[in-house]
């Protein structure tokens, strides 16, 4: 595993708990599933370029859902 994998885990699993804890607050089952998501990814043996897109894809799939639903 380099350094920027790392860095890309943290950051993605930061988002995770941010999302978690939001999700589990206002119960939306959407961020709280996205933020499980982000938090688990780090740990897949994944290249970083996966890393990044499914980290991206977890990221903007709340707001993009969101939109989509009004």
């Amino acid at each position: 595993m380099n350094s920027a994998a790392i860095l890309w885990g943290v950051l993605f699993s930061s988002i995770g708990l941010g999302f978690f804890v939001y999700g589990k607050k206002q119960k939306k089952p959407v961020p709280l599933l996205c933020g499980t998501g982000l938090m688990i990814i780090p740990y897949l043996p994944m290249s970083t370029t996966a890393l990044v897109a499914a980290g991206a894809a977890l990221s903007l799939a709340p707001f993009l859902i969101r939109i989509l639903n009004q």
